[in-house]
């Protein structure tokens, strides 16, 4: 697989707009601000693929992007960001809820802060994940920002907040520096 080869293929603001066509789809969640576009273009090596924004919140609708022609990765909202209109939360909000109804995920992928304790919102979004039954990848993003000493007990606590269970696998990442990237491409690379 070639993780490199990703190309942008479009943007569903609705359900109707979902792609189905067969392929297995990675569903790449994140808080608004926790560097989602960032993991997305270490992933992929490139730069300004997927837009990181000065202004949290900004990727309000299902993007989708295919990898070597053979795997969608869906680029989904960014939740909890506090400077959104109410109309605007409960749009994505019913897209999301869409989406995980929809049965289409392969495979889940989110993405949190490894400095914090995951947010309600963070665990709102794991049980969506383990709802669909699908496997699902933590990514602790933000590595490089803490201490050798608080990394064990940082990656404990966001287990055991998010209820991760025996088939969910934590990754601790940095975006910045691409530390365990080739370890999230190869997980990636079981789905397909």
């Amino acid at each position: 697989m070639n993780i490199q080869n990703t190309v942008f293929i479009k943007s569903a603001a609705s359900q109707s707009a979902f792609i189905r066509d067969g392929k297995p789809v990675i569903a790449f969640a994140g808080r608004s601000n926790v560097g989602k576009s960032s993991v997305i273009n270490c992933l992929v090596r490139r730069k300004n693929f997927a837009r990181v924004s000065a202004t949290p919140g900004k990727t309000a609708h299902v993007n989708y992007f295919l990898i070597d022609g053979r795997v969608y990765l869906a680029d989904l909202p960014g939740y909890g960001y506090a400077k959104v209109s109410g109309s605007e939360k409960a749009r994505w909000a019913e897209l999301m809820e869409s989406f995980f109804a929809s049965g289409d995920i392969t495979a889940g992928v989110q993405i949190v802060d490894a400095r914090h304790k995951p947010t309600a919102d963070d665990v709102t979004m794991a049980e969506w994940f383990h709802g669909t039954g699908t496997p699902l990848t933590i990514v602790a993003n933000k590595l490089d920002k803490l201490k050798k000493s608080e990394i064990e007990p940082n990656l404990q606590l966001i287990s055991d907040t998010l209820s991760a269970n025996d088939n969910d696998i934590i990754i601790p990442f940095s975006a910045e520096t691409g530390f365990n990237r080739d370890i999230l491409v190869r997980k990636i690379s079981e789905f397909f």
